[in-house]
C-alpha cells in the first residue's frame, strides 16, 4: 500500500471540504474565543491563562487577546489568584456560560446532520478512526506539520 498515494487523497479531500460553510464554522468552534469559552465551562473550577495555551497548543500572547476580547464581552472574569499573586484566575460569566453551550448545540447538531448524511455504518467507522488517531497522536505525541 502507497501511504503517499493515501496521504495526498486525505489532504486533497481536507482541502475540498474546507471551503464549506459547515466545516468552517466546525473550525471556528474548535479554536479561538469559542474554544476557550468551552474549555473554561467544562473544567470543574477556575483555570490559569496557560492551562488553555498548554490545551489549544498556541502561544500565551494569543491566550491573552483571546481573554481580552471575551472580558470586554463580558464572557469571563480574570482575578489575581490569592495564594499565588503572580497568577490570575479565569472563570467565566453566566453570560458565557449561556453562549459556550449554545456554541457547543449548534456544533452538535450540525455534526449530527453530516453525520446522518453518512449513514449509520459510515458514521460509526468515521468516528472510531478518528478516535482511534487521537489515539495514536496521543500516544506517539505525533505532529503532522
Amino acid at each position: 500500500m502507497d501511504y503517499l498515494v493515501l496521504a495526498t487523497q486525505l489532504l486533497d479531500s481536507m482541502q475540498a471540504m474546507h471551503k464549506f460553510k459547515s466545516q468552517k464554522h466546525l473550525n471556528e468552534a474548535m479554536q479561538g474565543e469559542a474554544f476557550v469559552l468551552r474549555y473554561i465551562m467544562m473544567q470543574s473550577g477556575d483555570v490559569i491563562p496557560s492551562e488553555i495555551s498548554g490545551e489549544m497548543g498556541v502561544s500565551s500572547a494569543r491566550i491573552a487577546t483571546a481573554l481580552n476580547s471575551l472580558e470586554n464581552k463580558g464572557l469571563i472574569t480574570r482575578q489575581i489568584d490569592l495564594s499565588d499573586r503572580r497568577k490570575i484566575i479565569v472563570g467565566i460569566t453566566p453570560e458565557g456560560k449561556a453562549l459556550a453551550e449554545r456554541q457547543r448545540q449548534a456544533v452538535i447538531t450540525g455534526a449530527s446532520k453530516m453525520l446522518t448524511l453518512l449513514g449509520e455504518q459510515d458514521a460509526k467507522e468515521y468516528i472510531r478512526i478518528m478516535g482511534r488517531l487521537a489515539e495514536i497522536m496521543a500516544t506517539n505525541r505525533i505532529e503532522l506539520l
